[in-house]
Parts: C-alpha cells; structure tokens; sequence
C-alpha cells in the first residue's frame, strides 16, 4: 500500500512546524521530510522540534549535502536524534542545490563519487563500527561514533542515471525530485533497478508530490501553477516534460517568471501541465494521480507544495475520510 509522507519547505517557524508535524503524525502520515537549504532553517534542529512535538511520526533529514557537511558531522546528527528518537529517524543525502552552495562559496566537484564516499563512511560509523577510510575527498581514520550503533536508514536523492545507479546500489532508499511525472518516475526508477540489480537488493522508493485538494478542480490546479513553473522553467527537466508528453516552452516560461509576469505564467502553466506534473484537482482526481504514482513503482508519497497550514490539514482530511 502506498504510504503518504509530508515535505517541509525548510522555512517554516517553529511554532508552524510543531502544527505541521502534529498534524502529519494524526493525519496518518508516514514521515516528515525536513529539507535542507543552506541560508534557511538548519534541518537538524528542525527534525528534533519536530520529533519532539509528536508521538509517532517518522523524521527524515532531507536532503544534507556531504560539500556542505562532513560526512561524520552528518552521522553524528542522524545518530543523536536516533538516540532521542529511536525507529524514527532516516537520513537522506544530496548534493545540494547549484544557487545555495554557490553562494557559500562551496564547489560540489565530482558529486557522484563523494556521494559514493558519504554512503560508505555514514553507513560504516552507523554501524558502529571503527572506521578506517582513505577516499578521493573523504577520510576517517581509526574513530568510531560514541553512540554506537544505530539503524537510521540512508536514502539518496537523485535524478541522474548515475546517481539514481548508486542509490540502487548502495543506499536504502531513493527520492525523487518534485514536479517530476510518473513517466518520468518510472524512468528514474528504471535506473535504480540497475543498480539493485547489481547489489541484489530492493530499495524503498519515494518522491515529492506537488498536491492540492479542492471541490474545484481549477481552483486547486491555480494553488500549483507558479510552484510548478519555478520548477519547470528549468532546462535540465526538458527530459521530464518529454516524457509526460507536455508541451510547454519553457523559455518563454522562464522570462515571464524572470520578469513577474504572473497572468503569462498561469496562462502557459496550463491544466495539462498541472494534472502532468502533480497530484491535483477534486479528490478524486488526486486519488487517481497517486495510484498512477503508485504504479510507475513509488512505495512513497511526500506531500508537497500547501502553502499553509490549513491548506495541508484540507488534504489530509481528504484523504483520511477517503479511507
């Protein structure tokens, strides 16, 4: 059965994310992803408020750069809150946004082998074990984690062949990128069965979900145009549109956002594209979105994109009362 998680943005404050992840954990949710952006809240702090204001919820730290945090640094906190929060706690890794790590003056140089290196040192000091790791960037040399050993699964985010390789390969789990079709999703997860194929195993498989719920279907499609175009408008999901078959000029899209000029956006964000690229529209309509999710192969959803508090509470109500 497909489980549903809920996507913080990384900006909430804390008295919002409390009511968030309180509202996840009697909404049935599964896990709150808590991202993680340089220059905005920190994600480790976050997910501890967050554990701490529910009985039950699954936290997941969403996704922490190795260029931006050393991978033993990154082991401690997943540890540490593994230790106040036993069961509850995953890792998800990431290179990091280009834009953010840019401007902290970071380079993310060969990303797909110091994602490799990250992997192996988090999941050998998770183990509790003493490690002795010499990489190309990374290095540990004979320490353990004080903590000892602690099972936090290590999930990978992905979108490049690659990458999405490795996550097959060496990690638990998968997540994909947000405003991505389930063509697109299948074709990622096509990708990560290669390479558990090669490690003989299965890894859990999510992604972000742009969601809207209304008792009209344009009014919830109006709620995700302008999320979704700040997405779409990138040239690297030429593929992704391709494969949903939208037809969207994604230049005349970036200009029009470039320049605010919100009435263009709506107008080339249409429907099609919305009803492509999310689950959204009357309940119905979302129910049949996350099953066609579902069957492109996710075991997970994280709801994404409400824009408040009540918003999110209207979609988990409606999707409670539909169970």
């Amino acid at each position: 059965m497909l489980k549903i998680g809920i996507a913080s943005n990384g900006w909430e404050a804390p008295d919002l994310l409390r009511a968030v992840a309180k509202a996840a954990d009697h909404g049935c949710s599964g896990s709150l992803w808590v991202a993680s952006h340089l220059f905005q809240s920190d994600p480790i702090t976050s997910s501890a408020i967050a554990a701490g204001a529910t009985e039950a919820l699954k936290i997941a730290l969403m996704a922490v750069s190795p260029f931006a945090m050393h991978p033993v640094h990154i082991a401690m906190a997943a540890a540490t809150l593994d230790q106040y929060f036993p069961g509850r706690v995953q890792l998800c890794l990431g290179v990091g946004a280009p834009l953010d790590l840019q401007a902290a003056g970071i380079e993310a140089e060969h990303p797909l082998p110091a994602l490799r290196e990250a992997i192996r040192v988090i999941r050998a000091l998770l183990m509790g074990e003493s490690v002795q790791f010499e990489g190309e960037r990374f290095m540990v040399s004979g320490r353990r984690l004080s903590s000892g050993k602690r099972h936090v699964p290590i999930v990978l985010a992905a979108s490049r062949p690659k990458m999405l390789e490795l996550a097959g390969a060496e990690a638990d789990g998968v997540l994909i990128s947000a405003a991505t079709s389930p063509a697109f999703v299948c074709w990622t997860l096509n990708r990560v069965a290669e390479g558990e194929a090669r490690s003989g195993r299965k890894v859990h498989k999510c992604a972000l979900v742009y969601t809207a719920v209304s008792e009209n279907s344009r009014t919830a499609h109006d709620k995700l145009r302008r999320t979704l175009a700040f997405v779409l408008r990138g040239a690297h999901h030429a593929h992704n549109l391709e494969l949903a078959g939208s037809i969207l000029d994604q230049a005349a899209l970036a200009a029009a956002y470039r320049d605010e000029n919100w009435g263009e956006v709506d107008h080339l964000v249409t429907d099609d594209i919305v009803r492509n690229h999310a689950a959204s529209g009357m309940l119905a309509e979302v129910k049949a979105a996350f099953a066609t999710y579902e069957a492109a192969g996710l075991d997970e959803i994280a709801l994404s994109g409400f824009r408040s508090l009540d918003d999110l509470s209207a979609i988990l109500d409606h999707l409670h009362s539909a169970r």
